[in-house]
């Protein structure tokens, strides 16, 4: 598989991922609140919840976390080409980076938070968390397969 294909694939596939973790992030912040207020909310609810997030966020925040994370990683492969770090850690670096940056702009562009689960500390940790996986992710796909990490 040449260079430029594999790196097309761990892209697709990091951002894949981290568009998923990061709805079901949401969608589980956001529910916990509620269960927090004393409404009880089954796991087959969560689940359905979380799918349904999914679908509804792809067209949007899929796009921007898609590139959110193109200009992140472009950056990355660019201080790595000058022998600065590791992929292993500024991959997952860049995806974290990327999220806190997406979700920090969004706030002044809009004015408003628009991915409700980021709204808490640990929601916000917890999309800054699927950036770093999808960084990762993206880090050992689009590793040679004769190259050390």
């Amino acid at each position: 598989m040449t260079p430029r294909r594999r790196s097309l694939l761990a892209f697709v596939a990091a951002a894949l991922c981290a568009i998923v973790l990061a709805s079901v992030s949401h969608s589980q912040f956001v529910l916990n609140r509620l269960a927090n207020l004393g409404v009880v909310i089954p796991a087959d609810v969560r689940a359905l919840v979380s799918l349904d997030d999914l679908l509804g966020l792809l067209p949007s925040y899929g796009v921007v976390i898609t590139l959110g994370l193109g200009l992140a990683f472009a950056l990355t492969a660019w201080l790595l080409r000058r022998g600065l770090g590791t992929p292993a850690l500024l991959y997952p670096l860049a995806g974290a980076v990327a999220f806190a940056a997406m979700l920090l702009l969004m706030h002044p562009i809009l004015e408003i938070t628009l991915i409700a689960g980021a709204r808490s500390a640990g929601g916000f940790i917890g999309q800054c968390l699927a950036g770093a996986v999808a960084g990762g992710l993206f880090a050992a796909l689009n590793r040679a397969p004769n190259r050390k990490p």
